[in-house]
């Protein structure tokens, strides 16, 4: 146990838990404009893992990571716009029509990648890109400041989502749409298309976060998100709808995962409770959204749909 409390050990373990965050912070960011509007989408880890196959091809077959995200962003695009469909202009039932989308997501993945690839091959990763002068901090610099492109982008987003739906018009409407439509409606906000126009935002971050993972992970292998989209959803709880809990609910999963891994490569972990350890980072994250989120109330419309005049 002694040698993990080494410098190189805990920067080590810092930074691999801010670079798991971010597949989680990503989509759980968009699920959280999606919520704010009212409308819960279950098959967010549907989406992952179809950007996360789509990303991962693209770079196979061009060896370009850049390739590879926007792959993820035009599977998460199509995706997002389809669950608009099903739960925003058909109705259905928003936990039924999400799970049907990660159903599909689940099993369209393992098809495509056993028809077109068959076994896991590594590729390229997004390349690190140290901070001038932030990156030489003595442990800060190791553990934030040297990392891919994607995972700064990542952490600017919330600020950005942040302001967006505080300090904007279409953050009012969003807001306004989530806790009263009808209200909303007679003021003349369109209910139908400010909720399509989060659900797009959530499942374009959704393609986004898969394809990330799989092009961090440099490979792709059946079920890659192991149910992190559902974690994402829960994170959007834990963070009381506010991007800012959801950043911080993302880096206490990442970090949780990250030293349950670097324990068990540092054999302090028995073989035999390796699989349990495993489960810690869900449970603590499980534990800390029952003690958080009572303390916080939903959109009052979340899961509830709208019809004009009724």
């Amino acid at each position: 146990m002694s040698d993990f409390f080494t410098e190189a050990i805990l920067i080590a373990t810092f930074a691999s838990g801010v670079r798991l965050a971010v597949p989680l912070l990503l989509a759980s960011l968009g699920e959280t404009f999606g919520q704010r509007s009212g409308v819960l989408n279950l098959g967010v880890d549907g989406i992952m893992l179809l950007g996360a196959f789509g990303g991962y091809y693209t770079v196979l077959k061009t060896g370009n990571v850049w390739y590879g995200l926007i792959a993820g962003i035009g599977i998460g695009v199509l995706f997002g716009l389809l669950s608009a469909l099903i739960s925003v202009t058909l109705l259905a039932e928003q936990g039924i029509s999400g799970i049907g989308v990660y159903l599909f997501g689940l099993g369209m993945s393992d098809l495509l990648f056993l028809k077109l690839v068959g076994t896991p091959t590594p590729i390229s990763k997004f390349p690190k890109l140290d901070i001038p002068g932030l990156s030489d901090i003595p442990w800060l610099g190791g553990m934030f400041f040297q990392h891919s492109v994607i995972v700064y982008l990542a952490f600017a987003l919330v600020p950005l989502s942040t302001f967006v739906i505080n300090r904007t018009t279409f953050g009012m409407r969003i807001r306004s749409v989530g806790e009263n439509p009808e209200a909303a409606d007679s003021l003349g906000v369109s209910v139908a298309g400010v909720r399509w126009a989060t659900v797009t935002i959530g499942g374009t971050l959704a393609g986004v976060a898969g394809a990330t993972l799989a092009i961090d992970l440099g490979i792709f292998q059946q079920n890659l998100t192991n149910a992190q989209g559902f974690i994402a959803i829960a994170l959007v709880y834990f963070g009381a709808w506010r991007p800012i809990g959801v950043m911080l609910g993302s880096l206490l999963y990442g970090f949780v995962n990250a030293l349950v891994l670097q324990l068990k490569t540092l054999e302090v972990i028995p073989p035999d409770l390796s699989n349990f350890a495993a489960m810690a980072p869900a449970i603590i994250t499980i534990l800390a959204l029952v003690i958080v989120a009572r303390r916080f109330r939903q959109p009052t419309a979340l899961t509830k749909p709208f019809t004009r005049g009724t």
